[in-house]
């Protein structure tokens, strides 16, 4: 698994490109801005995408999604309760897959899971991959994403914290916005990850 970050847009968003390298088919996590940058990093490398993953329906992590698609011929996939009209939901193209808790795809040998954590929207999803979990805003390195925006809500990100920590194993972490970290580093010293379990 080959995972190569574009960090796109105005408010520097994460676009994750995560490829199968022995059939070169690859998944599009969040193109929020920055479609060329997405489309020549396919072509120079010679990948099909296979499918546009959506982990919320924030602007800064969708405004990409048509020029892709429209080029590659992607399917889109995302959470149907992120969906609407405005700059904090986001109106998806006609075929958009809805996604949800439990749901499986295969991108080449890879299987990404769906696991559906809201609270910084209410159709908030993280995608996990082998060893790896794509974040989205759920979490950073060191913190949560807001809840002060139409549709987020403290309560329920601390639910999918909790669950994202009781998590068995380690993950890679590759959040919306910011650098990577590792699952077992926010158990440690993640505030809001360890308070959404009660430790200390």
């Amino acid at each position: 698994m080959l995972i190569k970050t574009l960090t796109v847009g105005q408010i520097e968003t994460n676009c994750y490109i995560v490829t199968d390298e022995n059939t070169l088919q690859c998944a599009v996590i969040d193109p929020g801005d920055e479609s060329n940058t997405i489309l020549n990093y396919l072509e120079e490398n010679h990948l099909t995408a296979k499918y546009i993953f959506l982990t919320h329906g924030h602007f800064d992590h969708t405004m990409a999604v048509r020029a892709v698609q429209e080029e590659t011929g992607a399917a889109v996939c995302m959470n149907r309760r992120d969906t609407g009209k405005g700059d904090y939901a986001f109106d998806p193209p006609k075929g958009t897959i809805f996604y949800g808790e439990g749901d499986a795809f295969t991108v080449g040998s890879l299987r990404f899971q769906v696991m559906e954590t809201p609270g910084h929207t209410p159709g908030g999803v993280c995608l996990l991959c082998e060893d790896a979990i794509f974040s989205g805003d759920t979490l950073f390195r060191g913190s949560c994403g807001r809840t002060d925006l139409p549709g987020g809500d403290m309560g329920r990100l601390l639910a999918s914290l909790k669950r994202l920590y009781e998590l068995p194993g380690d993950y890679e972490v590759w959040p919306g916005h910011m650098g990577p970290t590792t699952l077992d580093r926010e158990r440690r010293s993640n505030y809001y990850m360890k308070y959404a379990v009660g430790v200390d």
